[in-house]
């Protein structure tokens, strides 16, 4: 696996071109073929935009529920790398994703946040909301291992 981050002897370099190249060079094509882009990031928490896609909407233009869970986990995971500073094996414990509303003929954005990192564990939340009018329409809570 090639890594998109950069390390010196001082400390890993994270940005918003690294996370976004993470996101083609870490997961499956599938999730890859999702669109998704970095927003935005901070310490702990990372901020991607899902587009608009008629291949992952149902009748009405509805977005699957399917698609936004993955962009949830895969949100979380570039959030544990902010928090981390450089990337390390893990993997989903649990994901526990509530519906709010739905999501139809526009963007989503997906912010994933680091709630306690501990050695082992990871713990987080995500919040999805519809890009053109900022309802929220998705919260998740998720736990990683860290291997």
């Amino acid at each position: 696996m090639t890594s998109a981050l950069h390390t010196s002897d001082t400390a890993p370099t994270v940005t918003t071109d690294t996370l976004q190249s993470a996101l083609s060079d870490w997961f499956a094509p599938w999730v890859q073929a999702l669109g998704m882009r970095v927003q935005g990031f901070g310490p702990g928490e990372v901020t991607l935009r899902l587009p608009q896609n008629p291949e992952l909407s149902r009748i009405g233009g509805m977005v699957c529920g399917q698609a936004l869970m993955a962009a949830a986990d895969t949100a979380m995971v570039l959030a544990i790398v902010t928090q981390l500073g450089n990337q390390r094996p893990m993997t989903t414990v649990q994901l526990n994703t509530s519906f709010l509303k739905p999501l139809a003929n526009q963007d989503a954005l997906v912010t994933a946040r680091v709630i306690r990192a501990g050695k082992n564990l990871v713990f987080g939340e995500i919040d999805i909301v519809a890009a053109g009018d900022g309802k929220s329409v998705c919260r998740a809570s998720t736990t990683y291992a860290l291997l």
